[in-house]
């Protein structure tokens, strides 16, 4: 097995050359299956390559969130601003209409997070494949904890999620658990999402940092980031700039969207950014002018 006694630092990330694609646009995805590129068409825009992500699966841990309690009137208004919704098999088969054209991201694990203050034991399986096919999913999301207590267990429930997903052409998106006492820095998100890419997962959810080009070159597949807690607007839309900028292919706003003072204004303005290279200053025009 590899030994980290004496092992070099990584430092060439060649910044200066791009992803190979090989004829697919969706890094890493090139190699996949029809049914598995056809998914990932519907996630990530085909003309910008990236994808908005709006997370609204907070209930599963956290009970009712400021701005989801009524998820079934918050959410379908923000649907044509986005790209993927992601959300609990239970809130979405009672809240999202069927027809809507929206791609859908299933978190298929839970946690067993006690009074948001302790790190899981790694969860266990929530929605099963049968169930993702069953709803059409486009996507099985799964919570991974990288040096904490349930990283055996959650690497383990990434690992065999990512096969079945294999076996009948459903995404995999490996999101990177940060709690309260475990640092937020280039190094560990170096080793979380590439350590999540390596053991399957076709997309990792992670957060922004500083060195973050090197954190998305080194990841062979495509990062979204996680918005996190509620940011100012103005500060919400500069994250999702630099992240674009130095390499994420999309972002998973919750907060930053359905806490904010116009949701769908909000949601736009993030949909400019990632899609069409809108400044922070410009985005936050798109807005301002909806709001008012």
């Amino acid at each position: 097995m590899a030994d980290a006694i004496g092992n070099k630092a990584a430092h060439d990330y060649h910044l200066d050359i791009p992803p190979v694609r090989d004829g697919f646009y969706v890094k890493g995805a090139a190699h996949c299956d029809w049914g598995m590129q056809n998914r990932m068409a519907r996630l990530f825009n085909p003309k910008s390559g990236n994808a908005v992500m709006l997370a609204f699966d907070h209930g599963y841990i956290m009970g009712p969130t400021a701005g989801l309690e009524r998820i079934d009137l918050v959410i379908p208004p923000l649907i044509p601003h986005v790209d993927v919704l992601m959300g609990t098999k239970g809130v979405i088969r009672a809240c999202i209409p069927p027809s809507a054209p929206v791609a859908k991201c299933v978190r298929v694990t839970y946690d067993t997070t006690v009074l948001f203050d302790e790190m899981s034991n790694g969860g266990g399986i929530a929605c099963d494949v049968e169930n993702a096919i069953r709803m059409n999913a486009d996507c099985m999301a799964v919570q991974t904890f990288i040096g904490a207590p349930g990283e055996s267990r959650s690497l383990e429930l990434l690992a065999r999620t990512a096969d079945a997903g294999a076996r009948y052409g459903i995404p995999t998106l490996g999101v990177v658990a940060v709690g309260k006492q475990m640092e937020r820095t280039e190094k560990f998100f170096l080793l979380a999402t590439r350590v999540l890419a390596e053991n399957g997962a076709n997309i990792v959810k992670s957060y922004y940092c500083d060195g973050f080009e090197r954190v998305a070159a080194a990841c062979p597949v495509p990062i979204v980031i996680a918005g996190g807690k509620k940011l100012p607007e103005a500060d919400a839309l500069e994250m999702a700039y630099r992240a674009i900028q130095d390499g994420a292919h999309g972002v998973d706003m919750g907060r930053n969207i359905f806490q904010s003072d116009c949701p769908e204004g909000m949601a736009a303005a993030i949909g400019k950014v990632v899609h069409e290279h809108y400044t922070p200053q410009q985005a936050l025009e798109v807005y301002q002018e909806i709001k008012h």
